[in-house]
């Protein structure tokens, strides 16, 4: 990397494991490293996150260079959900349900990470009926196709993300480079909706109505219930969403004896057993079942 880059430390850090959070399937721009690490671009900026499960230490080396070290920290606690109590939430989604107790057993290193609501809008998109290796490329040749170059680490050259004003001033044929197939269309339509405003409404998530949101979300191209949800719980906090995809459905119908068509009665389930906690059990639930089939991770 040409561009500065500082390391912040942060101590006494439990409940958390990097492979868990950064590949259960929540983000799809972050990779391991030889060392365990993992690298990723946040917001335009590099970094690069080691987490030491002996001392509860994790390391974070970032070219961010706000004008004060504590906004750096904030920054990074903020985004990896550091200030969280996940012992407490993992004690009271476990309490009277042996599913969930096993399923946080297996995942429970795993925190929600504060993503950027417009890369997770268009990365919800482009997962629909798609597998996390498959979706990872596709994003990755979107930036690498339309969003700024920001240098190079351990040989691979890093992007950022493409704009709102970038991608709405494109149409399905250009970003079919992409080979995400009749998502482009999706897409380019999307992209065109959200800069009707720039994007004002989209950043407001974590304050805005929730209802409202959903539906603003709801009325974009290509985006259903399960990508709105997605979107609300990892950028906007709305940590009481519970998004049904492919591995929640089937944790559903397996463990806990829905009936496969029962979608609604899953939702109903989900709000009233973990309420706010919702999108926390999803999390669990998601990791869990797809660790008992070992299998390709489509979404």
């Amino acid at each position: 990397m040409r561009k500065e880059v500082k390391s912040l430390r942060f101590t006494d850090v439990r409940d958390f494991d990097a492979r868990q959070t950064f590949e259960c399937g929540q983000c799809f721009r972050w990779a391991r490293e030889r060392d365990g690490s993992y690298t990723g671009v946040v917001q335009g900026h590099f970094a690069n996150v080691r987490y030491d499960n002996e001392e509860d230490t994790l390391t974070v080396w970032s070219d961010y260079m706000p004008k004060s070290e504590g906004l750096r920290a904030r920054f990074w606690r903020d985004y990896l959900d550091l200030d969280r109590d996940y012992a407490s939430i993992k004690r009271k989604l476990s309490l009277g349900d042996p599913v969930m107790e096993e399923a946080v057993f297996r995942a429970g290193g795993i925190r929600v990470l504060h993503q950027e609501p417009w890369e997770t809008l268009v990365s919800y998109l482009i997962s629909q009926n798609n597998n996390i290796p498959r979706i990872r490329g596709c994003i990755e040749m979107l930036c690498r196709s339309f969003g700024q170059r920001l240098g190079t680490f351990s040989g691979r050259e890093l992007y950022a993300f493409p704009t709102i004003r970038t991608l709405s001033q494109l149409y399905e044929e250009d970003i079919d480079v992409c080979k995400i197939g009749y998502r482009a269309r999706y897409l380019a339509e999307l992209s065109r909706q959200v800069d009707v405003d720039g994007g004002a409404f989209l950043a407001t998530g974590e304050t805005a109505d929730a209802e409202k949101m959903e539906g603003y979300l709801l009325s974009l191209s290509g985006v259903g219930p399960k990508v709105a949800h997605c979107v609300m719980l990892f950028s906007m906090r709305k940590f009481d969403r519970f998004p049904i995809d492919v591995w929640v459905h089937r944790a559903m119908h397996r463990l806990y004896g829905f009936a496969e068509e029962d979608e609604e009665g899953m939702r109903a389930f989900a709000g009233e057993r973990f309420g706010a906690l919702a999108g926390f059990a999803q999390m669990y639930l998601f990791y869990y079942m797809r660790a008992l089939e070992d299998t390709s991770g489509r979404l």
